[in-house]
């Protein structure tokens, strides 16, 4: 069985942010407490605090400081950084790393997005976990560069090919980028699986007071590694019948076999077998559905006594809040639904909320995408309503206030 090493030294050794060393290493490079930062290096700090020990990646507007933060600081803890030539080997480094045991990261933006999806879907049929920071910008193709938008909401779900579950998780605040990197590492390595953290370059350069926690407030996951040879056979299997299979890592002993083809159980190629595929692309469907108490999250304010619901995500949530704060002092009974993890969509409370509420708006610096979503699950009767703005510019609590206001 793999032995964990406390050494960085060699790649191929087992990192794990729980154990008491790293621990006292974050201590002091880090002491707890209040700290000013912009929401880029708040991504980058949490992921280290998540046991991030490599990240591979190429500079791209608005993510850069996240590339920036982890070249400055991964040394420090023993990690490496790679500056790759593009984003595809940015996104193949680090299949390859994790396949090692590290656990690892790298974040982009628009067109590099764009460029990695082959490769994500690749970490998918492959069932290695990874996390893809998208600091979305304004599109289609290089658009506004320096400016945010909301506009890769679908791309997370559906930019590769073929059928595929994808978990994307999506911040609004930077402290709370923070706290959902975390939480993003946490369900890569308990679903062996990447998760996409869909950022965005407004909160990405926001600048504001966060709290670094001592390492003990910190919930650290690693995978499950096989328990036996015939385990370790398997990599591909499903021993414990929650569809998620322990990971046999390279530089260990194992005999492993990967590949982006149909495989067996054994990792081995099979892509004439109809029920070959159709068993592992279900399984691996299955993992994410019947697990949703691992990453489905979201918030609420006011629901109990909505006729109005605002539906709002990353960087248009607190305007959201805000207009929803503002238009409950004026007597409208109006409450916000805000899901974290946005993919797979929270549609079972979605309809629970939809059937209590005459009007649904939904915010997002977009032409109209998670209101695709929102609209799957709420009846015709329901008036639904997108609130959109896209250049560059995020949406105002005026400007949300004054629709509350035009549908109350």
């Amino acid at each position: 069985m793999p032995r964990f090493c406390h050494s960085c030294k060699v790649v191929g050794m087992i990192i794990r942010g729980d154990e008491p060393e790293q621990k006292e290493l974050l201590r002091k490079l880090y002491k707890p407490g209040n700290y000013f930062m912009m929401g880029d290096e708040a991504v980058a700090y949490g992921a280290i605090f998540a046991g991030c020990r490599f990240y591979a990646g190429y500079p791209i507007t608005p993510s850069s400081e996240i590339a920036e933060t982890m070249a400055r600081e991964l040394p420090k803890v023993g990690g490496y950084y790679l500056q790759m030539e593009d984003e595809i080997a940015s996104i193949a480094a680090m299949v390859g790393a994790s396949w090692t045991g590290l656990k690892v990261m790298t974040a982009t933006s628009g067109p590099g997005f764009s460029l990695m999806q082959e490769n994500l879907g690749y970490a998918v049929m492959t069932e290695t976990p990874l996390v893809l920071v998208d600091v979305q910008r304004s599109g289609p193709s290089t658009g506004q560069a320096t400016k945010g938008a909301q506009g890769d909401f679908f791309q997370a779900r559906w930019g590769t090919h073929g059928d595929h579950p994808i978990v994307a998780i999506s911040p609004v605040s930077v402290e709370d980028a923070f706290w959902e990197t975390i939480r993003a590492f946490n369900v890569a390595e308990r679903l062996r699986t990447p998760v996409v953290v869909l950022f965005d370059g407004i909160l990405g350069h926001t600048r504001e007071q966060i709290r670094i926690p001592d390492p003990d407030e910190v919930e650290i996951v690693y995978r499950k590694l096989p328990q036996n040879e015939e385990e370790a056979r398997l990599p591909f299997g499903d021993p414990h019948g929650d569809g998620v299979p322990p990971m046999p890592l390279f530089g260990h002993g194992y005999f492993t076999h990967v590949t982006g083809s149909t495989h067996k159980e054994n990792g081995l190629r099979d892509v004439y077998t109809q029920e070959v595929h159709d068993k592992l692309v279900r399984r691996i469907h299955r993992k994410i559905e019947q697990n949703r108490e691992v990453y489905e999250k979201y918030e609420e304010y006011y629901t109990d006594d909505a006729e109005i619901l605002v539906v709002s995500w990353g960087v248009s949530a607190r305007p959201s809040l805000g207009a929803v704060l503002k238009a409950r002092k004026e007597g409208i009974k109006v409450g916000l639904f805000v899901p974290k993890t946005v993919h797979p969509f929270p549609g079972e409370r979605m309809r629970e909320l939809g059937k209590k509420v005459r009007a649904i708006l939904v915010p997002e610096m977009n032409l109209g995408q998670m209101i695709l979503e929102v609209q799957r699950f709420v009846n015709d009767d329901v008036l639904l309503k997108g609130v959109n703005k896209i250049g560059g510019v995020p949406l105002t609590v005026e400007e949300i206030l004054r629709e509350i206001r035009g549908v109350a």
